[in-house]
């Protein structure tokens, strides 16, 4: 049984918005940030359910998750993928894991959220 799951398994593109949280790991000042991940699941249900799980047993605060595809999705819809991108998307799959390719910070601007021109 366990051999088909294993055969069923595909790796899905993820964009995981994150909050702040004590232990994150996130840089100072930053007020969260976007991880792009591969994940690997039999569905994209699944690999959501893993990541978030994953990311906040690593004292993380996901908020929210959007769902980019398998590999054949992206390329379908015309994503140019390179060869690292593969490699990292069959290590996920090799490992059954999630794995973090990107984290991009937010910091909060001193005019964030305000009209300049108020007064």
């Amino acid at each position: 049984m366990s051999g088909d799951r294993k055969n069923r398994q595909q790796v899905f593109t993820l964009l995981v918005d994150v909050g702040r949280k004590a232990g994150d790991g996130l840089p100072k000042g930053a007020t969260g940030a976007a991880l792009m991940i591969y994940a690997s699941g039999v569905d994209e249900a699944e690999a959501v359910r893993e990541t978030v799980a994953i990311l906040k047993q690593a004292d993380m605060a996901p908020l929210d998750v959007s769902g980019y595809g398998t590999l054949e999705e992206r390329l379908a819809e015309g994503h140019d993928i390179d060869d690292e991108e593969r490699s990292l998307m069959d290590r996920a799959l090799a490992e059954n894991s999630v794995i973090v390719v990107q984290m991009t910070p937010f910091y909060d601007t001193p005019d964030s959220g305000r009209d300049s021109d108020a007064g």
